[in-house]
Formats: C-alpha cells, sequence, structure tokens
C-alpha cells in the first residue's frame, strides 16, 4: 500500500487557497501599517474579501469546511485540551475541538481588525472626492492625501477622541489576531508531533492520514 493509498483528502482547493491567501494577506497588512498606506489598505479590503468567503463557505462548503464539523460545545474543547496535555488526544480528520475554536477566534478577531480598519477608511475618504479614494485610477492623490494627514495628526496637540479610540481598537483587534496566530502555530506543531503527521503538509495537499 503506497502513502496515497493511506491518505484521504480532507481540504478542498478552496479551504486551502483560502487559508494561505489570508496569511499573506494578513502578513502584509501587518508589515506595512501607517509606512505604506495604500498597500495597508489593499490588504485589508483583500482580508475582508477572504472573510466573506469563509462565512459563506463555512455553510454551503465542503464537509469539512463547514462550521457544523468543527464547531464543538465548550465542553468537549475543554476535554479536549486536557487531553493534549496529557499527551494523548483524539485524532480528529478535520479541525479537532481546540483547532475549530480557533478558528472562530481567528475570524471574529480578524473581522473586528478589518471592520475598524473600513470604518477609519471611510472616515478618512469622507472630504474626499469619490474619484481619490484608496482604490481609484488615481491612487498617488489618496497616497499624498494620506500622507498629509498622517503627518498633520502627529503635529496635532490633542486628537479627536472619536477617531483616537477606534484607532486604539482597530490595533487592538490586530495585535490579538497576530496572538492568536502565534498559538495556532503552537497548536499545529504540538498536534503534528502527537499525532505523527504534518498538518502544515496536509493544508497544502489537502490530504491527512486516514
Amino acid at each position: 500500500m503506497n502513502q496515497h493509498e493511506r491518505e484521504v483528502r480532507v481540504w478542498d482547493p478552496l479551504v486551502r487557497l483560502f487559508h494561505w491567501s489570508l496569511v499573506i494577506g494578513f502578513f502584509v497588512a501587518w508589515l506595512s501599517g501607517e509606512e505604506l498606506a495604500r498597500t495597508h489598505l489593499l490588504a485589508g479590503y483583500v482580508v475582508t474579501g477572504l472573510l466573506v468567503f469563509r462565512l459563506v463557505w463555512g455553510f454551503v462548503g465542503t464537509r469539512h469546511a463547514r462550521f457544523s464539523d468543527f464547531l464543538y460545545p465548550p465542553a468537549e474543547i475543554i476535554a479536549y485540551l486536557k487531553s493534549l496535555v496529557s499527551g494523548s488526544p483524539r485524532r480528529y480528520l478535520g479541525h479537532n475541538p481546540a483547532g475549530g475554536a480557533m478558528i472562530l477566534l481567528l475570524l471574529v478577531s480578524l473581522s473586528g481588525t478589518v471592520a475598524t480598519g473600513l470604518v477609519m477608511d471611510a472616515g478618512a475618504t469622507a472630504g474626499e472626492p469619490p474619484s481619490t479614494s484608496a482604490l481609484s485610477p488615481a491612487p498617488e492623490r489618496r497616497l499624498a492625501w494620506l500622507e498629509e494627514e498622517h503627518e498633520a495628526w502627529e503635529h496635532e496637540e490633542e486628537e479627536d477622541e472619536g477617531e483616537e479610540a477606534l484607532e486604539e481598537l482597530h490595533e487592538f483587534f490586530a495585535n490579538f489576531t497576530l496572538l492568536l496566530v502565534f498559538l495556532h502555530i503552537a497548536g499545529v506543531l504540538v498536534s503534528s508531533r502527537l499525532h505523527g503527521e504534518n498538518l502544515v503538509r496536509a493544508m497544502i495537499t489537502g490530504r491527512k492520514r486516514a
């Protein structure tokens, strides 16, 4: 029996494309920040589109892509975490209870990040002609305006309380998402070791041991 006969298809191509596109989109947005405003905005819109897709695919997608396949009751999540600590967790073909909970947290945190970012961008473009939006044919005008606004904000003695609170909330969600990403990576490494399978490879090929 060869390797492919011992494996089954678990993750469909769209789930895998979503996963790695989201990884790239999030880190491009994280690394660009205010220094590369246009890149940051574009990455944010890409992540927004990906989240909308995943929400829909979570209801109409393939078996292991659906929320109903990997969202478990809190008691089952806690029981799995205890078994993980003891070194003898049950193996799941799809996402395990802890992995499912992590996905939900990531989706919620990312949604908070992009929602606050979109509100901030809407406020920034409120006084501009529509033709100078972030995705317009004249992006250099948009970028120049953002840079001027950023410099003006830095030299203001007092910042509008509403804008400041929104920016802080946006940064909170972004930082919380980054923390979740590191926890997710740690969980993947631990589960891969305990179950003797490469879960990163599985998210690339879509196949796992039967």
